[in-house]
């Protein structure tokens, strides 16, 4: 991974980079609003990502009415079943700030409008996105310990997907197997690109991509944003020396 406009950011505990992503993204949403009149933010799940949402929704002085949510990755599953990322967002931010509806923009249940049909809700997802054009302003992330980032998981062909927006994944190494994700070119549009990762179980996959070039074996190391990229890290992420 090329070290020009990354940084790495590291804060004592997982909640303390919760607290210091949610301040960051508060800034970066109003900069956007003021300049474009809008902001375009990419959610993602897990821990960190529930974290630096929960984080978020008690700072009073977000202009919701115009920042828009997407996602990097989704798990197919039925609306409201609490493994979606998007489930996760609107118990702890979404329908604590009261969002608008025309403003979440949600992958394809597997009980939406393409019933269990992948492929569909991958199109689905892919015509939003152009109809939209959004530019990304923020793309947030996680990463597993094998070093995956949305649902682009080492080794799988998803990885070498370069010329479509969004891709169907049938079988995620970690359950559910159906996943509907991002493509390297899609977060790779972003102004900013932000990895955020906490726990000394993933302290040697940061190693591992950090010093990667190769996304194939090592997703995290091919996301970058085209103004900036930022690792957030806890310590014991960060590992020694941090």
């Amino acid at each position: 991974m090329s070290a020009a406009n990354v940084e790495r950011r590291v804060a004592a505990t997982k909640a303390d980079l919760a607290d210091a992503i949610a301040e960051r993204l508060r800034e970066v949403i109003a900069d956007a609003v003021a300049s474009r009149g809008v902001a375009h933010v990419v959610l993602t799940g897990g821990s960190m990502g529930e974290a630096s949402a929960r984080a978020l929704a008690p700072l009073d002085d977000i202009d919701w009415a115009h920042v828009h949510l997407w996602w990097g990755d989704e798990r197919f599953l039925p609306t409201g079943d609490a493994e979606r990322n998007e489930t996760q967002a609107r118990v702890v931010l979404i329908d604590v700030v009261g969002v608008p509806a025309a403003n979440v923009h949600a992958m394809a249940a597997s009980d939406g409008p393409d019933g269990d049909d992948l492929d569909a809700a991958v199109a689905r997802y892919r015509d939003e996105l152009a109809t939209v054009a959004p530019q990304f302003d923020i793309v947030m992330l996680g990463m597993g310990p094998d070093t995956h980032v949305a649902s682009l998981f080492p080794g799988h062909a998803t990885t070498r997907v370069d010329d479509t927006s969004v891709v169907a994944e049938n079988d995620s190494p970690k359950p559910p197997p159906q996943r509907i994700s991002l493509t390297f070119p899609a977060l790779n549009a972003a102004r900013e690109v932000w990895l955020m990762i906490a726990g000394a179980d993933k302290a040697d996959a940061v190693r591992a991509a950090s010093g990667s070039t190769d996304r194939t074996a090592h997703p995290a190391s091919g996301v970058h944003g085209r103004e900036r990229t930022i690792w957030w890290l806890d310590e014991a992420a960060a590992g020694p020396g941090a």
